[in-house]
């Protein structure tokens, strides 16, 4: 007795073409980095806030930063880049943070 394989279901019907996902409307709402730099302009410390500092008024402010976990340290470094915040402690996205007073100064001015 040769056992034969079933006929493959009847050649499997087209697949109708997948409709992309809509895509996710933006929320409304500032971004990170505005809320950071609303955080530290907030703060009173004089040599800058640090990190978790900063992590936790994100969250009193109703952030979820534990799941944004990432989103907050690439916004820490790509403030610190543009020149907005300046690094006074630590390297990378660790260590203490303050406004850079020569850019708020030149916002002032237009």
């Amino acid at each position: 007795m040769a056992e034969v394989a079933p006929a493959p279901a009847a050649a499997a019907p087209a697949k109708a073409p997948k409709k992309k996902a809509a895509a996710k409307p933006k929320k409304a709402g500032p971004s990170v980095g505005e809320l950071i730099v609303k955080a530290v302009s907030a703060s009173k410390e004089r040599s800058g806030v640090s990190l978790a500092a900063l992590k936790k008024s994100l969250a009193a402010g109703g952030y979820d930063v534990e799941k944004n976990n990432s989103r907050v340290k690439i916004a820490v470094k790509s403030l610190v880049t543009k020149g907005t915040l300046v690094q006074t402690k630590g390297t990378g996205a660790s260590g203490s943070f303050k406004l850079n007073k020569k850019t708020v100064e030149a916002k002032k001015l237009f």
